[in-house]
């Protein structure tokens, strides 16, 4: 089993976040989780800290980023890396593949054949959610195999999810990318994340000399393990409250 990180020197690092199941629980619907007075709190307080060194890199669109977190975090990277927004607000984003608009069509059938299904389109991705549904599994993953060899996205596998991108950058591009500019550049990267689409996330963190943490339990990449969410926030709390 992975240990616990020490707590953060705030002062020599650039610091990424994952969203659902990192920050915040995995709730029972996408749309559940809301913005919390804490973890604005500590985000913001994050933010001053590290002078900007601090980025979320979620499987969420930006749009929906900023309302969770209250706009409290300039930088962000959405969609898993297709969409990316700079310390600076600059945008960097993918330009969406035109067949996702037949696959949101294809899967929303398949919502009329399975209850409990829930279908997320985020522009750059169509994401499948069959946590309420799991007699469905072998039905999506087919289907969505079948749209990938026929429209040339990517598939996309993640916590009782499976997700068609545009071609483009994952989360371990985004952080790559982030410690390309500034203020990130120069400082160790440690990412913090929860689900398979971490992983890459956790590689480049090490890569670039610094290291991943992995929210629960399961094999992983990552250097060292925090047991959910709420371990997570009071890791940050106290780092901040070191004296370093």
């Amino acid at each position: 089993m992975k240990s616990k990180p020490e707590y953060l020197d705030l002062t020599k690092i650039s610091l990424f976040l994952d969203l659902d199941g990192t920050l915040a629980p995995i709730m029972p619907r996408p749309d559940d989780v809301v913005p919390d007075k804490r973890r604005t709190k500590l985000l913001k307080d994050l933010q001053a800290r590290l002078e900007g060194r601090l980025a979320v890199i979620s499987g969420r669109d930006t749009s929906t980023i900023d309302y969770i977190l209250e706009q409290s975090v300039m930088s962000v990277a959405g969609v898993h890396g297709l969409q990316r927004r700079t310390a600076f607000g600059e945008r960097m984003d993918a330009v969406a593949s035109e067949a996702l608009e037949a696959v949101a069509d294809v899967f929303g059938e398949m919502k009329d054949r399975h209850d409990g299904i829930y279908i997320e389109d985020k522009s750059l991705s169509v994401a499948v959610h069959y946590r309420h549904a799991p007699e469905a599994k072998e039905d999506i993953i087919n289907k969505a195999q079948a749209l990938v060899e026929k429209n040339g996205l990517s598939l996309q596998a993640g916590h009782e999810v499976i997700e068609l991108r545009t071609h483009g950058p994952n989360k371990g591009d985004a952080i790559q990318a982030f410690m390309n500019e500034a203020p990130f550049m120069g400082h160790r990267p440690v990412f913090v994340g929860d689900d398979l689409t971490d992983e890459v996330g956790f590689v480049m963190a090490r890569q670039a000399g610094g290291f991943g943490v992995k929210v629960g339990g399961g094999r992983s990449e990552a250097d060292y393990a925090l047991s959910d969410p709420e371990a997570v926030l009071n890791w940050l709390e106290e780092s901040l409250l070191c004296l370093t």
